[in-house]
């Protein structure tokens, strides 16, 4: 398979075209390893003026403002903007419940988005799997993106997993700060610590909540028998009118929660329906959020 036909399994041709014209945003300045096209906190050699500081000896006599010193007789050199690479780390969910409603779907298309960005931007992408079934596997450069596409093509939904396992793994991993993702429904008992947790290391955090419609209502009713897609288990219910209104509230409070939460450890914290259409996602939705720019 060509490279350009595994590229459109996932996003379409003309999606690429229009991501192309787009990066990731960031609301900090991120150092980098190399040379990019991110705002970074050092200063480096670009056109983009950024400050003046004392001149001393051994700094380049070059960058000292003449009509500054022509102004006060005092030397100070002129600094400019530098802009790095940006380490990219996704953490993808590939627990069993995500392979309901289309959500795995929904989550590949949007980290095979964010990965283009990426590296079409000279950016390093770290893909994190969990449950961890292979290593963390590295790409970088727009050569990287079929690599890329290919690994996420093959992803499919096994097993539970532990988000708070998953955010120390993350944190144990080497390398510049950068900007974590995680890609997930939230749909384990460890998703609290698991956000308390990634902020820790550092940089952009952000939280992407995929769901489906049909997980905010209920819309069953009389004696069912419901199993927990990941463990297995199975817990009896009786669904009356008055339950599953109850229900929708109580996941109306988890979202709610859940926002407030990341909110409150730095975190963004975006929710994305797997029924939505990926182009809204992207270009409209992120873009107001300024999660693209």
């Amino acid at each position: 398979m060509s490279p350009a036909s595994r590229e459109e399994e996932l996003l379409s041709s003309s999606l690429l075209a229009q991501l192309e014209r787009v990066q990731l945003g960031t609301r900090r300045r991120l150092a980098g390893r190399f040379i990019g096209e991110h705002r970074s906190p050092r200063h480096g050699t670009s056109l983009d003026f950024a400050d003046y500081r004392e001149y001393h000896p051994g700094d380049d006599y070059r960058r000292i403002d003449a009509a500054v010193f022509a102004r006060t007789g005092q030397l100070f050199l002129r600094l400019f903007e530098a802009e790095d690479d940006v380490s990219l780390r996704i953490v993808l969910d590939v627990s069993a419940s995500m392979g309901y409603h289309d959500k795995l779907r929904q989550a590949v298309r949007i980290s095979a988005a964010m990965g283009f960005l990426a590296l079409t931007r000279r950016d390093v992408v770290t893909l994190h799997l969990h449950p961890a079934t292979k290593p963390p596997r590295r790409f970088a450069g727009r050569h990287g993106v079929n690599a890329l596409f290919a690994a996420l093509g093959e992803v499919e939904p096994a097993g539970s997993t532990d988000l708070a396992a998953t955010a120390t793994e993350v944190l144990a991993q080497t390398g510049p700060v950068g900007i974590t993702v995680l890609v997930s429904d939230l749909l384990t008992p460890s998703w609290e610590p698991a956000i308390d947790r990634l902020p820790a290391r550092g940089g952009e955090v952000v939280v992407l909540h995929v769901l489906a419609e049909e997980e905010l209502t209920l819309d069953l009713h009389g004696d069912l028998d419901v199993v927990d897609a990941e463990t297995g288990a199975h817990v009896p219910l009786s669904i009356s009118h008055d339950t599953a209104r109850h229900y929708e509230d109580v996941v109306e409070a988890w979202l709610a929660e859940a926002a407030a939460r990341c909110t409150s450890r730095g975190a963004t914290y975006h929710r994305v329906l797997a029924g939505e259409a990926i182009e809204d996602v992207l270009l409209r939705g992120w873009r107001e959020q300024g999660l693209v720019r």
